[in-house]
């Protein structure tokens, strides 16, 4: 029994770790987002920060990616920056690969 429950406290402790780690992939991810669209949206300064922030805190409100879509493509729609649906998704894409190669390496990928 004692070794049953050692395992369960190491795939408890593992569970725990991945998401930590997938937490920190996706904030990073929409870190990169952020800054990509606030040069889009034609920000500079402290508000490019800011609007990272915003970028970061929109994933906070449910599972999944399109809250973070939904918050960026709304906001390029008011600015009316010409970018396809396709396109934003791709650039997410692109950064989630740069953020999981920074965070855990190339060779874990």
């Amino acid at each position: 029994m004692k070794k049953l429950d050692e395992r369960k406290k190491g795939y408890e402790g593992k569970f725990a770790r991945d998401q930590e780690l997938e937490f920190k992939i996706l904030a990073r991810r929409n870190k990169y987002l952020g800054v990509w669209a606030a040069e889009k949206l034609g920000l500079s300064g402290p508000a490019v920060q800011d609007y990272c922030n915003e970028v970061v805190k929109s994933d906070l409100e449910e599972a999944g990616d399109m809250d973070v879509f939904r918050k960026v493509r709304k906001d390029l729609d008011e600015k009316s920056v010409q970018i396809s649906d396709d396109e934003l998704r791709q650039y997410m894409d692109q950064f989630l690969l740069q953020a999981k190669e920074e965070i855990i390496g190339k060779d874990s990928i």
